[in-house]
């Protein structure tokens, strides 16, 4: 995770500089995912990095609510296709926004409840999965808008969902596979 430590606007665009937890591991050009959100940083020194978010990643996320010393969560890109691939492919692609609803504590886990801005029935199923700000999570139950996911608590101290509460807004990206296959069915292919 990182916190946020300038916002600054730029006609359309927004410029957003998080305190470094890589030190100089990263590079200017390289892509981050923020919250699931994948980002190009424009600048970086020791302690802190910059990226910018257009008119289109504001669209479709949630960095229009980003406040100073907002947490975020962190994914770097993969090194190697040799490593072990867990969870599922998260390209930092946003898809939509979801607001928590409500919020369950399981006597040790929690249980999220989202309604997402998009109809879900055609790309989400029950233990498929989701990434909610860039977590890769399974889908614990599913409606037309709305999804529930269950949260352990390694899961919850390690990523901003410790934060959360109702009525703030996630990013939501669908499973890649899943998306291929609902654009196949809506389109009627046939080999």
């Amino acid at each position: 995770m990182t916190k946020v430590q300038q916002l600054n606007r730029d006609r359309k665009n927004l410029y957003i500089t998080f305190y470094n937890p890589f030190s100089y591991k990263i590079k200017i050009h390289q892509s981050i995912c923020h919250n699931g959100i994948c980002l190009t940083i424009i600048d970086v020194n020791e302690k802190t990095y910059s990226v910018i978010a257009s008119e289109e990643t504001l669209l479709c996320s949630n960095l229009n609510y980003l406040k100073l010393k907002d947490e975020v969560n962190l994914e770097r890109g993969l090194i190697m296709m040799k490593e072990r691939f867990d969870g599922h492919f998260v390209q930092g692609h946003v898809d939509t926004t979801a607001i928590i609803q409500n919020i369950e504590s399981r006597d040790g886990s929690w249980i999220f409840f989202f309604k997402s801005k998009k109809e879900l029935n055609h790309i989400v199923v029950e233990k498929g999965s989701i990434a909610i700000n860039g977590i890769s999570l399974t889908i614990r139950t599913c409606t037309r808008y709305n999804i529930s996911i269950s949260i352990i608590p390694y899961t919850y101290e390690k990523t901003n969902f410790h934060f959360m509460k109702i009525g703030d807004v996630v990013n939501i990206e669908f499973d890649i596979i899943g998306k291929y296959i609902a654009k196949y069915l809506n389109n009627n292919y046939s080999l």
